[in-house]
């Protein structure tokens, strides 16, 4: 069963190999181990992301750096990384490799997150990863088949098949979620794929031999059964979820004066796990919308350089400006695939109520999809 959904889920994802694993945790860990992240390398990622990006490249036993996101998107900002490696990083002179110049430590990937459904831009991320010979790592555990027209190849390609390897979740509140904890990684190198097939497996290439020390990392049967089910019917429910927000764009137009809505590029075709808008006084539209029985959240209010659990990477308040800045603005309105018209038009209402500075509503509660914190991987 489980191998009958890793060869579905792959062709899915357009990729040649899928490897089931316990958790998205696992996937990114995996994966990185994988693809040879060695202890003390650095990897790159954005901290405008959930910890678990962070915990697998550290648990992996690298160093996670960032650069800051892109403005409109959320997503890694190729520019920012491309200015990360020309005055932050400098050649090993012995072994040619890529320094951080502060840590004197080798950079060897980069971890880019498909946050919110939304595909960040691939190319130029790939370019620089040839140019300074580091692995690609998708982090696509919010962004089950989203898509980005690669100009590179002329052609849409799907998360999870762009770079040396993508990790997913199936925590139960995404797009595609299981019964439960479920993950998994998709790559073209089998190499990869195989490695990736012993570690969640105590490293076992069969039964009792063990070839490296490995995880408990499997995915069970019974959520690898439920997922193949639910991937017949994933396409539909995505396209519901843009569906839905267009009706959220179409429905916030005419009121735009302090909303900024979601952005997506022409170059890609977002699947929504998330609906973020972004208002000055974020705080007081919450709290209106809660005593309207509407469910929100924040993705996430505490960035990553921030958060105590990395306080010894030294950094500080001011580090990633456009992080901060988004951080203190962005709200999640409800977003499913089962959200109606009349819900959606409530939800509008309440936002622009609010930001009218009118009174809150006593009507029936709307909730959204944020099982958990909203991305629990």
């Amino acid at each position: 069963m489980v191998e009958q959904f890793e060869t579905e889920f792959a062709q899915f994802c357009e990729a040649e190999y899928c490897v089931g694993v316990g958790n998205g945790t696992d996937a990114l860990r995996f994966a990185l181990i994988a693809a040879g992240v060695q202890p003390g390398d650095t990897v790159v990622t954005v901290p405008n992301t959930f910890i678990a990006t962070t915990e697998a490249i550290s648990q992996a036993g690298a160093r996670p750096d960032f650069v800051d996101i892109d403005e409109r998107t959320y997503n890694m900002d190729a520019r920012k990384l491309q200015e990360y490696f020309e005055t932050q990083c400098c050649p090993d002179l012995r072994t040619g490799k890529l320094l951080n110049k502060k840590m004197r430590s080798p950079v060897t990937g980069i971890v880019p997150v498909h946050l919110y459904g939304q595909m960040t831009d691939m190319d130029p991320i790939l370019e620089l990863a040839e140019r300074y010979k580091l692995f690609v790592i998708e982090d696509a555990c919010q962004a089950h088949g989203a898509t980005y027209f690669s100009r590179r190849e002329n052609r849409w390609k799907k998360a999870g098949s762009m770079g040396t390897a993508g990790a997913f979740s199936f925590y139960p509140g995404k797009n595609l979620g299981a019964c439960g904890e479920a993950g998994a990684v998709t790559t073209n190198d089998s190499t990869l794929a195989g490695k990736v097939r012993m570690l969640r497996d105590h490293g076992q290439l069969q039964k009792y031999r063990h070839e490296i020390e490995g995880y408990n990392g499997r995915l069970d049967a019974i959520q690898a059964g439920i997922l193949q089910v639910k991937l017949k019917h994933l396409p539909r429910w995505n396209q519901r979820r843009r569906t839905i927000a267009r009706r959220y764009d179409e429905l916030f137009r005419s009121h735009l004066d302090g909303i900024i809505l979601p952005y997506e590029s022409p170059r890609t075709k977002a699947v929504y796990h998330l609906y973020v808008i972004r208002v000055k006084n974020r705080d007081q539209l919450q709290m209106h919308l809660t005593q309207a029985k509407i469910m929100t959240q924040v993705h996430y209010p505490t960035p990553l350089h921030l958060q105590k659990a990395y306080a010894t990477l030294g950094h500080k308040e001011g580090d990633f400006p456009v992080t901060e800045g988004a951080v203190a603005e962005i709200l999640s309105l409800p977003m499913y695939p089962q959200l109606n018209h009349h819900q959606q038009e409530r939800i509008v209402q309440e936002v622009i109520k609010s930001l009218a500075g009118e009174a809150g509503s006593s009507r029936s509660p709307i909730v959204g999809s944020f099982v958990s914190e909203g991305r629990a991987d």
